[in-house]
């Protein structure tokens, strides 16, 4: 701390943002490196007001995934870099901050969290059986913290909070159903309605059936979609020439899936591509009428251009999007059924899930205009009338602590007691106690209520309280 001076801390922070010496060695007189007040490039400090909205934010998150009989779970932020070396073409596996341990362990800040989750399930699983020990299906939900090395634009930053729900055990499109409705009840629960944000539905499974009618061998249909996934970034017709020489698809073969990516029912994706009522795409209309049923149906449109970036996807796949266009995709996840067995499983594990990051969401709360006012709270603040009493004031927070509540005991003496109420508006409290010689002789305390309407009874106001009758508090008050 003796590096930072007052005055430094109170600088503006266009000045603070400068380079600061950090000498080690007084005696030597050679100019240091210094080093930036900013955080590294990508990444974000957490001040007060803003740990507050992201506490709000997660409690949304858990109280969402609990109202589904979800379970938190978590796992290392530094994870084993093979869980995702994936040889599909992925931009995540080139967006790792890997490096090697001090023990020679190829490790990684994990970049997302689905793998975490793949290889803990798998530790479950009985090697003799590849039965899982636990009971099914396995609904769990996290917040991890994951990074990666990617151009930071507005809702994107190289580290970055994402909620995930994961169901692992089901291989019916209830499962999906189940977790789009989630997604739903959260975005109500924040103020955002289906005229504000949509959720855009695919499946790989229709897409494999186009590309098995062409001839396109199982081991080609990863790198397939992650080529498909770039169309927004690249256009059409570089997708096709990648689909070409990186698949080996022909010319109509790469125009027939360009071409039915851009359907805008699901009618006529089954059309162009040739794959009629296949079952395919059944299970995708079985997705919508559950959808309807369940309430949520208005929240969702087809689109036959999402596939997402990641490899391992094998079915149904979707993306929140914000209908005004401002942002990026929102949210997004689907089933990828064969990641665990990439990863060891003797045998099928039908997994679903979705990720949902917290920079984007942020924005589109603030671009809604939906945030929370979370000014500073705590329930009281103490003060002691002078410096003798200061000990009994502490004494006076302790017992209200017990009792449940929230205490800020104001560090000085109080003789001025409109200091002390300055302090207490401050930090938000309901009440203040001040400690005073004459009510500690008689064994009380007197607590004045700062947030009363004006037409509030006197006797409502302020109360002095015995001290073995703190733990009622709430009951002189009401």
């Amino acid at each position: 701390m003796a590096a930072f001076s007052g005055s430094t801390l109170l600088r503006p922070r266009h000045v603070q943002r400068r380079a600061i010496s950090q000498k080690t060695d007084p005696s030597n007189d050679e100019p240091d490196a210094g080093f930036t007040l900013d955080p590294p490039s990508g990444t974000r400090d957490f001040f007060p007001e803003k740990m507050r909205m992201q506490r709000w934010l997660f409690d949304r998150f858990r109280e969402t995934a609990q109202s589904y009989g979800f379970q938190e779970y978590d796992a290392p932020v530094l994870e084993h870099e093979d869980l995702y070396k994936r040889k599909a073409g992925e931009e995540i596996t080139e967006q790792m901050y890997n490096f090697r341990d001090k023990e020679g362990a190829a490790v990684t800040l994990r970049p997302e969290m689905t793998p975490s989750l793949a290889r803990m399930v798998l530790s479950l699983m009985r090697a003799e059986t590849g039965a899982i020990a636990a009971v099914l299906p396995l609904k769990w939900y996290s917040i991890p913290q994951c990074w990666r090395f990617e151009t930071t634009q507005r809702g994107r930053k190289r580290e970055h909070y994402q909620w995930n729900m994961d169901i692992v055990g089901v291989s019916e499109v209830t499962a999906e159903a189940e977790l789009l409705s989630a997604v739903v009840s959260f975005f109500e629960n924040v103020g955002i309605t289906s005229k504000d944000v949509g959720l855009r539905i695919n499946s790989r499974k229709v897409l494999g059936a186009v590309l098995n009618t062409a001839g396109v061998t199982s081991d080609k249909f990863a790198e397939t979609c992650v080529i498909i996934d770039k169309l927004d970034k690249i256009g059409a017709d570089a997708v096709k020439q990648e689909l070409s020489k990186q698949v080996g698809l022909s010319t109509e073969v790469a125009d027939t899936i360009v071409a039915a990516t851009g359907a805008k029912t699901l009618e006529e994706f089954a059309d162009i591509a040739g794959v009629g009522e296949s079952a395919e795409v059944q299970e995708l209309r079985r997705l919508f009428a559950l959808a309807e049923d369940y309430g949520f149906a208005d929240w969702l449109q087809f689109d036959a251009s999402v596939v997402r970036g990641l490899a391992y996807y094998t079915g149904v796949v979707f993306e929140g999007f914000d209908k005004a266009g401002v942002l990026r995709a929102v949210c997004g996840g689907g089933r990828y059924d064969k990641l665990l067995e990439l990863y060891g499983s003797k045998k099928e594990v039908p997994c679903v899930g979705f990720g949902f990051g917290d920079c984007v969401v942020m924005e589109l709360l603030k671009e809604r205009g939906v945030l929370p006012e979370l000014g500073p709270n705590v329930d009281m603040v103490v003060a002691a009338y002078n410096a003798d009493m200061m000990g009994k004031a502490m004494n006076v927070a302790r017992r209200l602590r017990q009792t449940g509540k929230s205490v800020d005991v104001y560090p000085e003496a109080a003789r001025k007691v409109k200091k002390a109420f300055r302090y207490a508006d401050k930090v938000g409290a309901s009440r203040i106690a001040f400690v005073a010689p004459d009510e500690w002789e008689r064994g009380e305390v007197r607590i004045k209520d700062l947030r009363c309407a004006a037409d509030t009874p006197n006797d409502k106001k302020q109360c002095d309280i015995p001290l073995d009758k703190l733990g009622e508090i709430d009951n002189f008050f009401s």
